[in-house]
This record gives structure tokens, sequence and C-alpha cells, in this order.
């Protein structure tokens, strides 16, 4: 018997989900509530819808239409949120620059994505002014001159984004057409090779946000997102949509705080002016965030922070806890758009022994509504939650990229057998909470047998004399590879920390239990920094090159 459909009445509204949609909500309850940039600005959502049709009309002006990718170079501001929406809402396409690359690549991300208009924060003129003639394409350059008086503007700047704005009508019509129409692209910053552009059409980046949401509103102890949260980001906007959470914000119509480029003691003083209680960001942040905090004093209960991009080791959770945040790890990739898993906590605060608690905390996470998630060995044949097996994380989700722009073989070697392949190595448990202990490039076999870099890094990261760790794999005559730990002592400590120290408190988990003793490592060296990619993460491979 065939599949049977409805029928449909003439005048029925076929609802696509696009991100102006999104704006439904929070102006019909909540038009007054703010968002603000630093000290500079303070908007209403009307204003916001005001200005978003501003926006739209003003880039219309400059021969903005549908197809038409406009880029953005800025630090977190209300700018970003307006174009968020204003650019997708045109059926133009947002392209999120990493301003963080290197020039070159910069020019080379600009030039892939055959960006026509760009809008530049005044700080990023001098890089811009490098590499403009590696960019055929632009046409339009348009100022963000942040409030500066004294800039010295180039004769190729076209426009500036406030005065575009005032003399441009606030009317836009905005229509519908195909939620299926890229609505977003931007370049992962990868370890290896040129970035590689990943999109999201308006369709993945809706139902996303209503995922994500969903996650934050199903946890039963108020970690996620909520109606009553004020909402700051501290993940870069130009990374994976700031992780998606400007969109849940808004949808949510909660009070938004924009921090700017970030500065510790900025960041602490606007959270506290604003009443802040949900960021997310990398543990690089949050580290520097905590040590702020102990120098100045700074209190931080009711601030719930969710840690991403790179592993929450049980030393920094701690540390957190201590200060009064209630910290949470969650996981997702570039390509994943980017939330996979999040690790609210199933029992009350307090509940557990500490210890248990903070594990769970730094867990990985559950997977959050509509992801399909598994762990599989090297023949695809998916493995038991028993929380042993360890096997390849690959997903399925509606907002999953489906391919990296104009390459065509990455694109077949992330998806495989109808999934998207993550490179990481994970365990589940039989409460299907995930935890992962390294990336396949990362994973060291050591006399046959397989050791995480992660459990390591963890277990030293609880030294109290260690501010930052990485394990990586160095090549060994005898046992093929070991670890090789290098160590970023905390101030104060760079003198009495020794690699005796660090080799006998991984021993000393050795003997409880909590790793193998081929764990303990022959290599213990001290750095003043870890390499780190653009948007954070420990860079293994740079490490590699320098100590392996």
């Amino acid at each position: 018997m065939p599949i049977r459909f409805s029928g449909r009445a003439s005048e029925a509204y076929h609802y696509p989900l696009l991100l102006r949609h999104l704006l439904h909500r929070p102006l019909a309850i909540s038009p007054s509530q703010h968002i603000v940039y630093r000290n500079q600005f303070r908007c209403t959502y009307a204003g916001l819808r005001e200005r978003l049709g501003r926006l739209a009309s003003g880039l219309a002006s400059r021969g903005v239409e549908a197809g038409t990718t406009v880029a953005v170079m800025d630090w977190d501001s209300h700018r970003y949120l307006e174009c968020y929406f204003g650019v997708p809402m045109m059926g133009a396409v947002l392209q999120t620059v990493n301003v963080r690359l290197s020039p070159g690549e910069i020019a080379y991300t600009l030039d892939h994505a055959h960006a026509e208009v760009l809008l530049v924060h005044h700080e990023f003129l001098p890089l811009l002014a490098g590499i403009r003639e590696q960019l055929p394409a632009l046409r339009t350059v348009v100022l963000i001159a942040d409030g500066a008086s004294d800039l010295t503007i180039p004769e190729w700047i076209d426009d500036e984004y406030e005065a575009l704005l005032a003399r441009s009508t606030p009317d836009f019509a905005f229509t519908d057409f195909d939620e299926n129409a890229v609505a977003t692209t931007f370049y992962t910053t990868g370890t290896t090779g040129v970035p590689k552009g990943v999109c999201f059409s308006h369709r993945q980046l809706v139902l996303h946000t209503l995922a994500v949401m969903a996650a934050g509103g199903g946890a039963p102890h108020g970690q996620g997102m909520r109606s009553d949260d004020v909402y700051m980001p501290l993940t870069p906007m130009f990374h994976v949509h700031a992780w998606g959470n400007p969109y849940v914000a808004t949808l949510l119509g909660i009070k938004q705080v924009y921090p700017g480029r970030y500065v510790p003691s900025e960041i602490l003083a606007l959270r506290q002016r604003e009443g802040v209680t949900y960021s997310h960001c990398v543990p690089t942040i949050l580290q520097m965030l905590l040590s702020e905090a102990v120098a100045g004093g700074g209190d931080l209960r009711g601030w719930k922070i969710c840690i991403g991009g790179s592993a929450l080791s049980t030393g920094l959770a701690r540390e957190a806890l201590d200060r009064g945040i209630d910290i949470y790890a969650g996981y997702g990739m570039s390509e994943t758009g980017p939330a996979l898993t999040v690790a609210c906590l199933t029992s009350a605060p307090g509940s557990l022994p500490v210890e248990a608690e903070i594990e769970r905390r730094c867990r990985t996470g559950a997977p959050i509504p509509l992801v399909d998630l598994r762990i599989v060995d090297d023949k695809g044949s998916p493995l038991p939650h028993d929380d042993h097996a360890t096997g390849e994380i690959v997903v399925r989700a509606p907002w999953l990229t489906q391919c990296y722009v104009g390459n065509a073989p990455a694109s077949e070697e992330l998806w495989r057998d109808g999934y998207l392949h993550t490179q990481d190595v994970a365990r589940i448990d039989p409460d299907g909470y995930v935890q992962i202990t390294d990336r396949t490039k990362d994973i060291i076999k050591t006399g046959g047998e397989w050791l995480s870099s992660i459990q390591i890094e963890d277990i030293v990261s609880r030294h109290p004399e260690v501010a930052a760790v990485a394990v990586i794999a160095v090549r060994d005559a005898k046992w093929g590879e070991r670890p090789h730990v290098l160590v970023v002592p905390r101030p104060g400590h760079a003198e009495s920390l020794t690699g005796d120290a660090i080799r006998a408190w991984i021993a000393a988990a050795a003997t409880a239990g909590t790793i193998p003793r081929y764990a303990v490592p022959e290599r213990v060296t001290f750095v003043d920094s870890l390499a780190r990619t653009s948007v954070g993460k420990i860079n293994k491979r740079a490490l590699r090159e320098q100590y392996g």
C-alpha cells in the first residue's frame, strides 16, 4: 500500500523553516527586551527588527541580492547578530570570517567563498589592505567604525556600517523562499591543508536551534539556556555561529550581551553589570576568566558555562565549581553545526559524590534531540554501550553539513555509509553518555596497546601546580610510540614543579588502577605555552612537529 498524504486547503500556508521565522516569538513576547554591546550600544528586539530592515535595504542598495556572499570581519557584537539574521533573510549567504587565521588563509577563504561584499571592523583594515589584490570578486567594502572617530579611511572603503543603516529604510520586504537555500558558510581551521568550507541551510540552522533549545529546556536541573537567562557568548561568532546559541537566545527572546574583543577584566565587569547567567567557551577562555577572577576577587556564582572545542578537564572543572560556576561540557564539530551532545546532570547538584559529579560534568555528554550517534569499529559495525568498547563516533542529524564546498574528495571521506565520520574515538555508557577518549590521529599505540592522550591529560590537569597540559605521541625504537607530556606550570611554580613530580602523579593514578602502568611517561617537558588553533584548541599537529 502506498504512503498516504493528507490533503491541503487551497490557501493553506506552507511554512518554510527560515531564519526570519525565529523572530516571531521574541517580537511578540519580549519586544522591549535588550540587546547590549559592551557599554557602547543598547537596543530592544523591536529595535533589532528595524535595524535588520535597514541592513537589508542598505545591502540591497549596494547590489546584494539572493545568492550574494556577504562576508563579515568583526568582533562579537550586536552587528554580528544583525548579520546572522539580516543577510540570510535576504536570501544572501553570510560568510563568517575567522579573523584569527593568517592573512593568506583569510584571503583564501574570502576568494574561495566568492565574497562580493565585506563588512570589516576598523582594526582589520591593515590586514585587508595587504590582501585586497588577492580578492578579485570583492567589489564593496563597508567599514565598521565601532565608535572610532579619528580613523584614516582608505580610498577603497565604499561605505560605513552605521551610516549605511541610517540612510536606509527599515521597511525591507523579507519574503519566503526555499528553506534549503544556503544561509551561512565558513571555513574550518583544521591542522592540515587549507581551510575547508562548510555551509548550512536555513532549514538546518532552524532545526539546530530548536534541538539546542529543547536540550536546554529538557535539562532537569537548570543547565542549558532558559527563558529567564541573560546570555553572553564567549565563543567567537565566526566559529560555527557561536555554537548556534545566538539563534537560540533570539528565539527565546532573552537579554543578550555582546563583549566585543575578549578582555577578561572587561568580560567580568560586563557580566556583573548586565547580570549574565549563561555563556559558553573553550577551556582556554575559561582559564583566563578564572585567573582574572582570582586576581580581582570576582564573584562568579550564578553563572552557567558550557565548555566545548576541547575536553573539559576535571582539574579545570573543579576550579570553576570552586568559584561558583555551574560548569559542564558539550561536544560538536564545525561540520556538525555544531551541537551533538551535552553533559547536563541527571541528578541534582550535590547529590552525587564530588568526584562522580565532576566526572559526569566533564563527560562528552548525551546526544541532544534528533541526533543519531553511535560508535563503530574499523568495519563500521556498531559497538555496545557498555562504557568499555571504544570506536569512532559517527553521526546523523538534520543539520550536518552535506559537503565541503568545492572539495569532493574530502566530502566523500567525511561521509561514508550514510554517516558523518568525526574521527573522534569514544565509549558510551549504558545511560547513553559519551566519553571521547581520543582523536584517531592522537591515539598513542605503545607495545601494541592503545593509550588515550586525553586520559593522561586529564590526570595531569588535576595537579595543583599545572596550568595546562598536552600529551603527544613520540616515536620509540622499542615500543613504537610513547607519551610525551608537555606541561605549562601555574604562575610561581615554574621552579618547583619537576618531571619526577609529574611522573609520580601519573604513577599514582596507575597504582589506583585509573590508567595502565605503561602510561607513565619517560619524557616530560615544561613549556611557557601550548600551540593552539585559531579557535583556541590545542594544536597537536604543531606540537608533534615541534616536540615529537
